[in-house]
């Protein structure tokens, strides 16, 4: 009995000790409404153009897409995604990587939540795109730089 309780202490401080004390996710902004959707691709209404290179590339300013319920929290990271184009309209491909970057959230059972990465491709492209998402905030949606949006 005390060798599965010495277990479980060490899981449990292995696993706190994973996740900062404080967030490093810059653009939090929970007073941002939800995004319009387009029903017909299953898509957020995004037109605003990023001017920060850091925005989507950077684990500290992800794409926060929170707006719903955490059940739906996926597919407000599609609806994101399927807003997208190319640089020059180019239809996308997206596959979801390994999440990064533990942060604290009081969305999320466990004190703590994930960025989701997802790597984008599209006909052309030299080098695939790293974009990072946060399924647990909210923040302002914008059109990452070198993406436009889907027509």
């Amino acid at each position: 009995m005390k060798f599965r309780i010495l277990i479980l202490l060490l899981i449990s401080i292995s696993f706190t000790s994973c996740i900062s004390t404080r967030s490093t996710i810059k653009n939090i902004d929970d007073s941002i409404p939800g995004p319009a959707l387009n029903e017909t691709f299953n898509s957020f209404i995004i037109t605003k153009k990023a001017t920060s290179k850091k925005y989507a590339y950077n684990e500290d300013y992800p794409v926060n897409v929170g707006f719903t319920t955490l059940e739906d929290a996926n597919n407000n990271q599609i609806r994101f995604l399927n807003a997208l184009a190319g640089p020059n309209g180019e239809k996308i491909t997206f596959v979801k990587k390994d999440p990064c970057c533990p942060f604290p959230t009081k969305r999320s059972d466990m004190g703590a939540g994930m960025i989701d990465t997802f790597e984008i491709t599209w006909e052309g492209q030299k080098q695939p795109v790293l974009l990072y998402i946060n399924k647990f905030e909210k923040g302002e949606l914008m059109i990452p730089i070198g993406f436009t949006a889907r027509k």
